[in-house]
C-alpha cells in the first residue's frame, strides 16, 4: 500500500518550506524502504527551489544527499536487508535500456535520468526527495554506506563527494599530478580530501585567504588567494586539472592560462549565465575545457568504499528540521563550513 510521511516542501518557487505530508508509491518487488536518518543540503536544493535553472515541478520536497536504514524490501530484492545503513544520490532511476545506461552510466540517460527531486517518474508522477522521513527507491539505485563512514557526515559525499571524485578519476589524480581546486567550499572541501587520499599535489585557488588554515589541514600542499594579480602570473602552466566548484563569473582565460601541455579544465560549479573563453587559449597548450555531472551508481559506491578506507567524509554543521529554511538563507549567503546536515529524527520532535 501507499503510505503517508512528513515533509518539507515549498508550495512555489517564492514560498519558505513548510511541513506537509507526502505519499510514497507502493513498494514494488525491486524496491527499498528507506528511514532517512540525515540529508545534506545542496545548493541545487536552492537553485531547483528558486526555478535558477529551468520551471520546477511544486510542491518540491528538496534533498539529494540521502542516508538511512532499510525498513523494509521487496519480496525480490537481493542487494539489502531490512537494517542495512544506505544512500540515495542524485537520481533514483533511468530507462536501463539506452547506450549510456547499459555502459554503466546511467547519469547520462538518453531518455534523462529520473531526479531524487524536483523530476518526474516515468509514469509521470513528480519524485519527493529528503527531507523527508522516509523514501522508497528501486534497489539499483541505492547505495550501501561501508561501515567505516559515520551516517552523518557521509550525507554530502552522494552529491558533493561524488561530483568531485569523478572528474578526479575520469583524468587520474594520484602521484605526479598536479591538480587545482577552485574555491574551498561544500565542493571543494571534498575535492582537497579525495585529490590529497589519492597522492595528488593539491592547491586550493580561492578569492582569499581566509580559509587557508583549513584548506591545509584537509591535505592541500599550497594555498593561493586569486585576488592576488600576481597568483596567475606566478602558476602560469603548473596544473594537469583544475576543478571549478563555484558558480562565480570566472576569467576562464585566466584560468586556463594556468594548466601544463594537455592539461583539463573541469566546471563542477553550475552557473545560469554562458561560460565564455578564446580558442588561442585552449590551442596554445592543447588544453581541454569540460565539464562533469555527478556520477554513476557503480562510481558513486566506489567513491563511498574509497572515503571509507581513507577516513574521508564532509566537515558538517548539524540542524534540525525547524533550521531548513534559515540554513537555506545562510548557505545562499555563504555562511557554512562546510556542508548543512539535517537530522530527519527531528521530525515531529
Amino acid at each position: 500500500m501507499p503510505f503517508d510521511v512528513s515533509a518539507l516542501a515549498a508550495a512555489g518557487p517564492a514560498e519558505p518550506l513548510d511541513f506537509t505530508t507526502i505519499r510514497r508509491r507502493e513498494p514494488g518487488p525491486h524496491d527499498v524502504v528507506i528511514d532517512i536518518a540525515y540529508t545534506g543540503i545542496c545548493h541545487t536544493d536552492i537553485a531547483l527551489l528558486r526555478n535558477h535553472w529551468s520551471e520546477g515541478i511544486f510542491p518540491m520536497v528538496p534533498g539529494h544527499e540521502i542516508i538511512g536504514i532499510v525498513a523494509a524490501v521487496g519480496a525480490e530484492v537481493g542487494r539489502y536487508a531490512v537494517g542495512d545503513r544506505v544512500g540515495v544520490g542524485c537520481y533514483v532511476d533511468s530507462c536501463r535500456e539506452c547506450e549510456y545506461c547499459l555502459a554503466g552510466e546511467e547519469q547520462h540517460c538518453r531518455k534523462g535520468e529520473v531526479l531524487t527531486f524536483g523530476g518526474r517518474d516515468y509514469d509521470g508522477n513528480p519524485t519527493y526527495g529528503g527531507y523527508s522521513q522516509r523514501i522508497v527507491v528501486d534497489e539499483n539505485y541505492v547505495l550501501r554506506i561501508p561501515d567505516g563512514l559515520a551516517m552523518d557526515t557521509a550525507a554530502p559525499l552522494l552529491c558533493a563527494g561524488i561530483t568531485m571524485y569523478s572528474p578526479l578519476r575520469r583524468w587520474n589524480a594520484g602521484p605526479g599530478k598536479r591538480i587545482a581546486i577552485v574555491g574551498l567550499g561544500g565542493l571543494g572541501h571534498l575535492g582537497v580530501k579525495l585529490a590529497h587520499a589519492m597522492g595528488a599535489e593539491v592547491t586550493v585557488l580561492s578569492q582569499r585567504l581566509s580559509k587557508r588554515e583549513d584548506g591545509l589541514r584537509f591535505g592541500a600542499d599550497h594555498y593561493f588567494a586569486t585576488s592576488d594579480p600576481e597568483t596567475f602570473a606566478n602558476l602560469a602552466h603548473t596544473f594537469d586539472l583544475i576543478i571549478n566548484t563555484t558558480a562565480a563569473d570566472l576569467d576562464t582565460d585566466a584560468y586556463l592560462g594556468l594548466l601544463r601541455l594537455d592539461g583539463v579544465m573541469v566546471d563542477a560549479g553550475i552557473s545560469a549565465e554562458p561560460n565564455s573563453y578564446h580558442v588561442p587559449v585552449l590551442g596554445a597548450a592543447r588544453r581541454s575545457l569540460t565539464s562533469t555531472k555527478n556520477g554513476s551508481i557503480r562510481r558513486c559506491q566506489e567513491m563511498l568504499d574509497f572515503c571509507a578506507r581513507h577516513g574521508i567524509s564532509a566537515e558538517i554543521e548539524t540542524i534540525s528540521v525547524n533550521q531548513v529554511e534559515k540554513a537555506l538563507q545562510r548557505l545562499a549567503g555563504g555562511d557554512v563550513r562546510y556542508r548543512f546536515v539535517i537530522d530527519a529524527s527531528t521530525f515531529g520532535a
